[in-house]
């Protein structure tokens, strides 16, 4: 490999449309890419921590008020509550809102078995909501998902090269990728999770409720690292801090899966990003370089 060149190597994305676009979000937006997304929500972060340094409390914040949607939609027309809740709403929608545009458009059309699925039907803001607990749980559990004995990783099946006959197998935990197509993204995750001591699987069959407690009987520490739709990764992270395990994440850049569009379409999730995570060192996209001001203030 050359000097220089990224662990992953080849451009995974080339032959994705771009701008992605998923049936509810996509995080490039009107970019060709994802990196101003993260860029942003780091910045924000970066912000909302330092007037509010307890992240654990902004978790639960966070949570609180994804819970219920009816309040969500109420709490958004309000002028001002001094709260917040509020105040985190209204940063959100101003942030972040070219990354939702199709999320109505789906509520509108589904059915009424499906409105009872919570997953699909997540409201706007709640994705907004899940955006940053994403950002928040991964600042909280990134250091000690680094020093767990043993390191998982379970991605999303729908990253896979749709054009090849996948040869992935069960191995372990759960199935694993053969490398058997060089432009396949879960092969080139798979690479660069290896580099850094991760083992990773492709989340098939896994009871991750039993899996905790046989590692942690053999008195291992045990970390994951999940890569899924936005309401997916979020409902998996808090699956994880409740059985006190480890938890960081990342978005798929869009949902273009079966169970949102009847049948699969390409899709990516953000290399730099799952680098920048697996880093030992100091989170190497400073807000400073990224050349962002916010003007995040709680007023």
């Amino acid at each position: 490999m050359a000097e220089g060149e990224p662990l992953h190597g080849r451009d995974m994305t080339r032959n994705i449309p771009k701008p992605l676009e998923g049936k509810t979000y996509s995080l490039h937006g009107s970019h060709p890419g994802s990196e101003a997304y993260y860029a942003l929500i780091h910045a924000v972060a970066d912000d909302l921590i330092a007037q509010h340094p307890d992240i654990s409390h902004l978790i639960e914040v966070v949570r609180h008020a994804s819970k219920n949607k009816r309040r969500l939609k109420k709490l958004a027309a309000k002028i001002s509550n001094g709260s917040l809740e509020w105040f985190l709403l209204r940063t959100l929608r101003e942030r972040f809102s070219q990354h939702t545009t199709n999320v109505a458009l789906h509520l509108r059309d589904l059915s009424l078995a499906q409105r009872w699925d919570r997953t699909i039907a997540t409201s706007e803001e709640q994705y907004l909501f899940h955006m940053l607990e994403i950002e928040l749980v991964n600042r909280l559990c990134l250091n000690e998902f680094r020093r767990c004995d043993s390191r998982l990783a379970f991605l999303p099946h729908c990253l896979k090269d749709l054009s090849a006959d996948c040869q992935s197998a069960h191995h372990g935990e759960d199935y694993t990728c053969k490398a058997c197509s060089k432009d396949c993204t879960i092969n080139a995750v798979s690479r660069l999770l290896r580099h850094n001591r991760v083992t990773p699987y492709i989340w098939m069959t896994a009871n991750l409720h039993s899996l905790f407690r046989k590692l942690q009987k053999e008195g291992k520490t045990v970390g994951v690292l999940g890569i899924a739709c936005i309401p997916e990764l979020v409902r998996g992270m808090r699956l994880c801090m409740r059985g006190n395990v480890p938890v960081i994440g990342i978005p798929l850049d869009a949902n273009r899966c079966a169970r949102w569009w009847g049948e699969f379409y390409p899709n990516s999730v953000n290399m730099p990003e799952l680098e920048r995570l697996m880093d030992s060192g100091v989170r190497g996209r400073e807000r400073a370089n990224a050349g962002i001001d916010i003007g995040l203030q709680n007023s």
